[in-house]
């Protein structure tokens, strides 16, 4: 389709918190023809999917794959396991634990929504004594998000964890791990988690259109006592398909030949440098940040995010505006702020498939878009990541399993 704007050279930095670009390899394992979904062919592929992505979320349970986004996935979550009228245990990390919450009451549920500043995340000690205090176990599902991206700030699972089994409370642990899956360590099995929830379009490294249920035992047991109405989000409608390769309606066939290829390229690199590789150029962001004299969002490292980084404006500077002309003049695309965060606050994403020089990249036009969108800052950010960088560059990494 030809246009009267000018073309722009080179490849579009896509530097949002996801979806994140996706890698020439996977574009081409998913340049396949459409098969038959219910031959023999694609329960090949169905079955390695199923089985691949198990070792992603570190689990020996079934994973369910949705064709659907990550929303899909919370509604599925909450669907199988609770009931209308259930009361849930929420915490309030961000705009997406937010949406998070909203979809719960529309489902008739009722969530306790513990609040916070957006700049933390979620506080197990808080977890634990509202645990305490239900005495008759009305709670039936802790809810939080692992990776908060909105704000780049994470949830530290096996504190929470630790705070509902010190509490000796019963509820079900829900996860989500949307923008930490594949970036972030995370263990469904070992951290007692029942139900995992994740999208295709972050760590994954794929085009949007696939979420995912990972379950534990407990789960599949509460959901044969759900009276939540459901179908196409059903895990007893998908989990006997599941178990021949195949599912219950028609799956993304083509992302499925995607997903194949990106749990390769995991492997091959390794998951514990795949994590590695993004505490990285989360750490080399934060220096930039400081070095710049801005402020980093998450206010305590602990709960410092390694798929992205949220920056706070100067007072009197708009965060959309240093966006819109960081695009215009070098081709770059930036998070915005959500909801009570817009104006304020601007979002690098750091995830995916990503290196060194990427990210210097990516920096590097950040500096020039304060410079020229007139945001006070001091240079050097750039520089300052690319020492840390180059010194980290010097350690060897592990290699795959």
């Amino acid at each position: 389709m030809s246009t009267n704007a000018a073309r722009v050279a080179g490849r579009h930095f896509l530097q949002i918190p996801g979806p994140t670009p996706v890698p020439d390899r996977i574009l081409r394992a998913m340049d396949m023809p459409t098969i038959d979904h219910r031959g023999p062919e694609f329960q090949k592929l169905g079955r390695r999917v199923l089985e691949g992505i198990k070792t992603i979320f570190k689990t020996e349970n079934p994973v369910i794959i949705y064709p659907a986004s990550g929303t899909g996935a919370w509604e599925a979550a909450l669907a199988n396991v609770l009931s209308p009228g259930d009361k849930v245990l929420m915490f309030e990390t961000g705009h997406f634990a937010t949406l998070w919450k909203n979809m719960a009451i529309k489902l008739g549920l009722k969530p306790d929504f513990i609040p916070s500043d957006w700049r933390i995340g979620a506080d197990a000690e808080a977890i634990e004594a509202k645990l305490r205090e239900d005495k008759n176990h009305e709670i039936k599902a802790v809810c939080v998000v692992h990776n908060e991206t909105s704000t780049g700030c994470i949830s530290l699972i096996p504190e929470v964890r630790k705070a509902m089994d010190a509490a000796g409370h019963p509820a079900l642990l829900l996860v989500d791990t949307i923008s930490s899956l594949a970036s972030i360590d995370f263990r469904h099995d070992e951290w007692g988690v029942d139900v995992t929830v994740s999208g295709s379009q972050k760590g994954l490294m794929l085009p949007p259109g696939l979420s995912f249920n990972a379950l534990s035992d407990k789960a599949l047991a509460a959901a044969k006592k759900s009276s939540m109405p459901k179908l196409f989000w059903s895990w007893e409608e998908m989990l006997p398909h599941n178990e021949k390769g195949f599912f219950p309606y028609t799956p993304g066939t083509n992302l499925l030949y995607g997903l194949a290829e990106a749990v390769d390229m995991l492997h091959e690199e390794g998951l514990e440098n795949v994590f590695a590789r993004h505490d990285r150029h989360a750490e080399a962001t934060r220096r930039a940040v400081r070095a710049w004299g801005l402020e980093v969002l998450c206010r305590e490292p602990k709960y410092y995010s390694s798929s992205l980084t949220a920056v706070l404006m100067p007072e009197g500077h708009d965060a959309d505006a240093f966006r819109e002309k960081t695009l215009a003049h070098f081709d770059m695309s930036l998070g915005t702020g959500l909801t009570k965060l817009s104006g304020r606050v601007f979002r690098i994403g750091h995830l995916g498939d990503t290196n060194d020089l990427t990210i210097l990249g990516a920096l590097s036009g950040v500096e020039m878009g304060l410079s020229l969108a007139g945001v006070p800052h001091k240079k050097g950010g750039a520089q300052a990541a690319m020492d840390y960088l180059t010194e980290r560059a010097a350690k060897p990494m592990k290699a795959a399993a």
